[in-house]
């Protein structure tokens, strides 16, 4: 039996949806079961509060670091615990390429945010990595679904974001991200603009360096 572990980080905020992921999660696992693949799931609520020589959140960060995929749920804050968690998650990730990382943002709808959550979409968009919003617990289900499925047809041992044909997605002005892409120059005909070039290609692989001083 194929052990995969994950952690689940995200706020207090996001309880429900938490509770949902797990149950979905169990279900993957007694379908996958003749696969031998098996499902851990880390959340903040299963994980023992006691003090540690360095801070209980010190054995949380030691589940993440040993963790092969991690998740991080965010809605109208990103707390300081859960923003550490992804700290050491790319720390991890930077010098053995895991865990595999995936980040999801519940769509407000109206709900007053917090800073925090503007500063982390900023970091993230400095590194350069996908993040995916949600509406419901169906739909973050959905998505996350789809991506165990693709790591589990390479074996969970890389991360290779699908290609859909020539499929573009232009956000905002002169920004042209190209999932599966890993050349620096490509080509695009788009409406009426054509051979526009780009050099900024969104790959995670390629990030060096992150400060969350």
């Amino acid at each position: 039996m194929k052990k995969i572990t994950l952690f689940l980080a995200s706020s207090a905020e996001l309880k429900s949806e938490r509770e949902q992921f797990e149950i979905e999660i169990y279900r993957k696992c007694k379908a996958w079961y003749d696969k031998g693949i098996f499902l851990h799931l880390n959340i903040w609520e299963d994980l023992s509060a006691r003090m540690g020589t360095k801070g209980s959140q010190s054995e949380y960060n030691k589940k993440v670091e040993a963790a092969d995929l991690f998740i991080l749920l965010a809605f109208t804050k990103v707390g300081m615990y859960t923003a550490e968690e992804f700290e050491k998650a790319f720390g991890q990730f930077k010098s053995r390429q895991k865990p595999f990382i995936f980040t999801y943002f519940k769509t407000p709808n109206g709900k007053v945010t917090e800073p925090s959550l503007q500063e982390f979409h900023q970091k993230l968009k400095e590194l350069k990595h996908f993040y995916s919003p949600f509406k419901n617990c169906e739909n973050l289900w959905n998505q996350f679904n789809k991506e165990l499925d693709r790591l589990e047809l390479d074996g969970f041992t890389e991360f290779k974001h699908p290609v859909a044909g020539n499929l573009v997605n232009v956000d905002g002005n002169s920004n042209i991200v190209v999932q599966g892409n890993t050349s620096s120059n490509i080509s695009i005909n788009s409406g009426n603009t054509n051979n526009q070039a780009s050099d900024k290609i969104y790959n995670i692989e390629k990030i060096d360096t992150a400060n969350f001083s």
